[in-house]
Formats: structure tokens, sequence, C-alpha cells
């Protein structure tokens, strides 16, 4: 799955280091799941063991990657997915140190031309903390659309935030 610019790839032993170094980046722990920091082999074992069928394990993570340096610049996640009804949950991560390239953009077009044509995904799904500008913008520009808003979803310490759902119907 490439453009020219970027290609989403499955994870390789080489993206430790990265993984860690995004996975322990505990400013984006309050818009995921994250509680506690990985260790190097808890995320190697991860690696290792991991199962990219997404029919059986429910899940997708690929690494997104610069064609042209060879470098990973983010990872774009399917998780819950749903073979019945054939959705999915979106996950994306940029670095921060690349960002407002239009990688997002673009990892996320891949994404949907994949999900779609490759495993006959309907929908795509993203919750995004409101007031997040740049993501809902992002996911507006990939033509995705509000659909509602998750009151007190998301907690940081003792302070809830309400978030915004994006959905995306493919063809």
């Amino acid at each position: 799955m490439d453009d020219g610019i970027l290609w989403l790839r499955a994870l390789e032993p080489t993206d430790l280091d990265t993984l860690y170094r995004w996975e322990n980046d505990s400013s984006l722990w309050d818009v995921g799941c994250s509680i506690a920091p990985f260790s190097r082999k808890q995320l190697w074992d991860y690696i290792e063991n991991y199962d990219a069928d997404i029919f059986n394990a429910r899940q997708l993570r690929l690494i997104v990657e610069e064609k042209a340096s060879g470098k990973a610049v983010g990872t774009i996640d399917m998780y819950d997915f749903d073979p019945v009804h054939r959705r999915a949950w979106v996950g994306v991560l940029i670095d921060s140190a690349v960002s407002h390239r239009g990688y997002g953009t673009r990892a996320l077009e891949l994404l949907a031309r994949y999900a779609s044509d490759r495993l006959g995904v309907h929908q795509l799904m993203a919750v995004v903390p409101e007031g997040n500008e740049w993501s809902c913008r992002l996911f507006e520009k990939c033509g995705y659309h509000r659909s509602g808003i998750l009151i007190d979803w998301l907690r940081a310490g003792s302070v809830y935030r309400d978030a915004v759902i994006f959905q995306l119907i493919l063809e």
C-alpha cells in the first residue's frame, strides 16, 4: 500500500526503538488507553508475536514509512474489527518531528483504500478528543463525518473530556 510518497508496511524488529519512543510518550496517553510505560521486552514480544491477520486478531497495526528515506514516520491502526458488520475503529500517530506535512492524510487515505479494496470494510470510525482541532480537521479532510459526541469519554487525572466520533462510509 503506497502512494509514491508513503507506504504502509508490517511491523519489523527494527521498529523496536521507534515504537518504544512513541508508546512511552506520556503526552499521547490521554487519547489512548495507556496508563504505564512499556518496556523494550514487552514491545519486542508484541512485534515477535504480532498476528497481522485482522480476521483472526481483530486488529491491524501498520508502520507509516517515507518511501524516499525508508524512515518510519508513524503508525496507523485498525482495531475492534467487526467482520460481520465490516467495520473497524482507526487510530493514527504521526511523529511530531514530521507533523503537518500531509502524512496523516496520506496514511488515512491509504488505509481506507486497503480496508475497502482488500478487506471489504464498509465503515471506519475514529474517536477524537473534543478540542483537538488538528485531528478533527485531519479526519474531515479525509471524508469522515462527525456523527456524535461521547460525553466524559476520556479521563486525564480527575478531569473528563468529551470525544467526537467520526465515521467514514467506504464504497
